[in-house]
């Protein structure tokens, strides 16, 4: 995956008020965002994928953040949904509750992708003034905004 991660965000696969507080459950809810995405071409085979993926390890990073993520035959290119939670989803009985849902596919045919995807939303996440504009979007248009001002300010530093 070449250029800004924003660039995999869509407004339509943002969801800032997830409800559910359970992990099965949460993924569902985030998951279903991809229903109908062009590059997804089996929802249900990539869901199944997800599920079993998330059953070999976690996927909580800490710190509020989870990455689910899926390498599968499924979709044509890496695609992603963000799932917020004001109340907290409960990922694992180890970590803190999860805030923040960044759902990955990827092509079986391009593993790097999500490596590259992850080692840029840790960079971003790094600043907490990042993290904290992600928690305090309002819409997912506002949502984007952040991320695109986050990885703009990384480049300067940079």
């Amino acid at each position: 995956m070449n250029g800004p991660i924003s660039r995999l965000l869509d407004p339509s696969r943002i969801a800032l008020n997830v409800q559910s507080t359970r992990r099965i459950a949460a993924l569902q809810e985030v998951a279903h965002l991809f229903r109908g995405h062009p590059d997804v071409t089996d929802f249900d085979g990539f869901y199944s994928d997800l599920l079993a993926r998330d059953q070999l390890d976690t996927t909580c990073l800490g710190n509020g953040l989870a990455m689910p993520h899926a390498r599968t035959e499924h979709v044509r290119s890496i695609v992603m949904a963000v799932g917020r939670s004001e109340r907290g989803i409960l990922f694992d009985q180890d970590q803190d509750d999860v805030h923040l849902m960044f759902m990955l596919a990827t092509p079986l045919s391009k593993p790097g992708d999500y490596l590259q995807v992850l080692g840029a939303f840790c960079k971003l996440l790094k600043d907490d003034a990042n993290h904290l504009a992600f928690l305090a979007a309002t819409t997912p248009e506002d949502f984007i905004r952040a991320v695109v001002a986050g990885e703009e300010k990384r480049l300067v530093a940079v």
